[in-house]
């Protein structure tokens, strides 16, 4: 497996005029405070998972929400620019390109090489930029993490493992078996 790759700039830091400018090569670049973060194309695991959590999700959405899924640029600021697994934004936060308020819940799914970047460096960013819910899921436990924004700081709100269901009520009501996601 391709480890994260990090590129920083001598110069100056990135920005999301400089992400706008790179090739669309099949890499995933991020930019997370000014640092670029290229990442290799999802295993196809990552892609199972993604797929079904994403018809869970889009099952139980109510209309004044959408769920979204990679890759769709989310830019707090001209610094960072980050794409979830999948997303929860307000359809009235839809844009013409990108998204750039604060969304209300962000998936990653977990893949050897961004561990790391999911679990530390997105969350904090996650967490500072007042996304209201986030769930980070490992396909290899099977597992599901989940957080909520109280008081400026997560909170873990549910966690559930192979054939666990968990019943998580916000953003709005779904139930997930980790175990499931992967078939």
């Amino acid at each position: 497996m391709t480890a994260m790759t990090v590129m920083p700039r001598e110069e100056y830091e990135w920005t999301v005029e400089d992400l706008d400018r790179l090739p669309d090569d099949g890499l995933q670049y991020e930019l997370l405070d000014g640092i670029l973060l290229v990442s290799p194309a999802p295993i196809l695991r990552h892609q199972l998972v993604s797929a079904n959590l994403y018809l869970l999700l889009h099952h139980g959405c109510p209309a004044d929400l959408v769920v979204l899924y990679a890759p769709v640029d989310w830019r707090p600021d001209l610094r960072t620019s980050l794409q979830p697994d999948l997303l929860v934004a307000r359809r009235s936060d839809l844009e013409v390109r990108n998204l750039t308020r604060p969304l209300v819940l962000a998936v990653e799914i977990l893949s050897p090489s961004s561990v790391r970047k999911d679990a530390v460096l997105k969350r904090s960013k996650y967490q500072d930029s007042g996304v209201a819910h986030y769930w980070i899921v490992d396909p290899g436990e099977p597992s599901i993490l989940a957080l909520e924004l109280a008081g400026g700081a997560y909170r873990t709100v549910g966690e559930a493992s192979g054939g666990q269901t968990i019943t998580l009520h916000q953003p709005f009501p779904v139930s997930i078996t980790p175990a499931d996601l992967i078939v």
